[in-house]
């Protein structure tokens, strides 16, 4: 697949969805930035604004099979992973696959469960693969999660391990919509008898696949690598930072910020495409102070402190 196919699929995704779910185009691209750079999406915001009407669509748009999982407090690891079933007639044990085993696994409330239970994600969105009972089993591909949390309602919840956190490649929020939008959805919603509206499906597992490859091809100057190295360091130095972002998060933002390129349909990164997504890959990766948060210190101001401290380079 070429980078002008490649561009093309993108925008009509995003089309596709837009149809469905009445949000910020640039929320819907950070979303799909998750799927091309093969990493995972944290979406963090109060019930209702459409979550998990964006996780089934992205799905369908892309032509993967979609799986939820509701993470409750009494959730077990096997009722993620699966588990294995005696057969009866073959006086045999069986492995049923858990929900896990799909292209897109919405973790909807993702911080209800208990640890250990959040942890039966941490191999499949590492390693692509669970492994129960001792044998490992190849999750499908293309495979990512989205994962949903509340921000506002914090009893019978678990807060998510940094390693976890990290593990996101994007963390984005919806936020209300405007009132033309809110009105919209209302006209969508008389003009239609199902509860959730239906989309065209845009591509297959196949050319997802593809779509991922393209984002290799981009080119990455060397004055932008050092560019997004500064970036990253710097919030290791940043005194109002207990841990800055880690060399995955570093990672996390070269691999966007090629994705990004793929959507604007260049076949190079440019300092924008860095700055647009450095909030949504980076910010929920840094530790605070405890002095910070007290303080009532943003994440997001410390990552905006950087961009704006850091000198952009000239790109010829």
């Amino acid at each position: 697949m070429d980078l002008e196919t490649a561009s093309g699929h993108c925008a009509s995704v995003l089309d596709a969805v837009e149809s469905a779910v009445i949000a910020d185009r640039s929320f819907l691209e950070t979303v799909l930035l998750g799927v091309l750079a093969r990493g995972h999406v944290l979406l963090e915001d109060v019930p209702g604004t459409g979550k998990t009407l964006t996780a089934r669509t992205i799905a369908a748009a892309l032509g993967l099979s979609f799986s939820r999982i509701q993470f409750t407090p009494d959730l077990l690891p096997a009722d993620v992973t699966g588990t294995h079933i005696f057969n009866e007639r073959d006086r045999a044990f069986e492995f049923e696959e858990g929900p896990v085993f799909a292209n897109v696994v919405l973790a909807d409330e993702i911080n209800r469960a208990p640890p250990k239970t959040q942890s039966a994600l941490l191999e499949a969105m590492e390693e692509r693969q669970v492994t129960v009972g001792g044998e490992t089993r190849e999750l499908p591909s293309p495979f990512f999660v989205i994962a949903t949390q509340n921000p506002v309602e914090h009893e019978g919840t678990f807060a998510l391990p940094e390693a976890q956190i990290d593990r996101f490649a994007v963390k984005a929020t919806m936020g209300y919509p405007s009132y033309e939008g809110e009105a919209e959805l209302l006209r969508r919603r008389a003009n239609r008898e199902a509860r959730s509206p239906t989309i065209e499906t845009v591509l297959s597992p196949e050319a997802v696949s593809d779509l991922q490859l393209v984002s290799e091809t981009v080119r990455v100057d060397e004055d932008l690598i050092d560019y997004i190295l500064q970036i990253t360091r710097a919030t290791r130095e940043d005194p109002r930072v207990g841990v800055g972002v880690s060399p995955r998060g570093t990672q996390r933002l070269f691999e966007t910020a090629r994705a990004r390129a793929v959507i604007a349909g260049r076949d190079y990164v440019t300092p924008d495409n860095v700055k647009t997504i450095a909030q949504a890959v980076l910010a929920h990766r840094l530790v605070l102070t405890p002095d910070a948060r007290v303080n009532d210190v943003a994440k997001r101001d410390v990552i905006q402190d950087v961009l704006e401290d850091v000198a952009v380079p000239t790109i010829d």
